[in-house]
């Protein structure tokens, strides 16, 4: 579990995917690949992956509304862990790491989160969901 500032109701998602924590981890580091599995609008997306670099997405809902992320990246251990914060507009910004690991099977994924409210985390929880199978979706096709 991520060491987060956020005190509450703690997640973890896992998947396993069918390639390797190289691809998994290009994927999501790359602003280029994010539009293809993130559901980010092309052209928002911006990262500068290293610690106290920022992020930036706009993301594409369902509904076809638009929802703008920023966040900054606390830690990095390449090629193994994300660690990032996610601004959230009217409340604290959220932690969220990202731990990507050998598996029998590819690559294991696991998102690590604690939300302030047991709705934020269940909103959270079903976004990291999405978020996973679209980066399988993305590295295993």
């Amino acid at each position: 579990m991520s060491e987060n500032t956020t005190t509450g109701f703690p997640y973890t998602v896992t998947r396993v995917m069918n390639a390797s924590v190289a691809r998994a981890w290009a994927a999501y580091t790359t602003a280029a690949e994010w539009p293809a599995w993130f559901g980010a609008a092309e052209g928002s997306v911006e990262i500068d992956v290293r610690p106290g670099g920022a992020w930036k997405s706009t993301l594409l809902t369902p509904d076809g509304g638009q929802f703008p992320l920023t966040g900054t990246f606390l830690e990095v251990e390449d090629g193994h862990r994300i660690v990032l914060s996610m601004d959230v507009p009217g409340a604290p910004a959220e932690v969220m790491a990202i731990t990507f690991a050998e598996h029998p099977d590819g690559v294991e994924v696991v998102i690590d989160q604690t939300n302030a409210t047991e709705e934020a985390r269940d909103m959270a929880r079903e976004g990291s969901t999405m978020i996973l199978a679209g980066l399988a979706a993305h590295i295993e096709a």
